[in-house]
């Protein structure tokens, strides 16, 4: 399955050269742009991205589109519980 890159506006990340090893690197941020872009991909409050790196070796920022499959839970009626188990449940 290939699906569109969807580019996160306004983000940038970058790796900074000569830092200590647990500085993994720089996230930039361009307020204008972002906001549209958190504006366009909300879901549920949250914007979800991915840091990536091209072929050509720039990282770049890309928005996480995965979602997980919602299971189908069985709905049962009152009239389908036993109520002498629920009776003796301890709660």
């Amino acid at each position: 399955m290939n699906k569109e890159k969807i580019f996160a506006d306004g983000f940038s990340f970058s790796k900074r050269e000569g830092a200590p090893d647990f500085v993994i690197g720089k996230v930039a941020i361009k307020v204008a742009d972002a906001l549209t872009f958190i504006k366009s991909h909300d879901k549920n409050g949250w914007v979800n991205l991915d840091v990536k790196q091209s072929k050509g070796g720039k990282f770049y920022m890309e928005l996480d589109t995965w979602t997980p499959k919602v299971e189908r839970k069985e709905v049962y009626e009152s009239s389908d519980v036993n109520d002498d188990i629920v009776e003796e449940l301890p709660f």
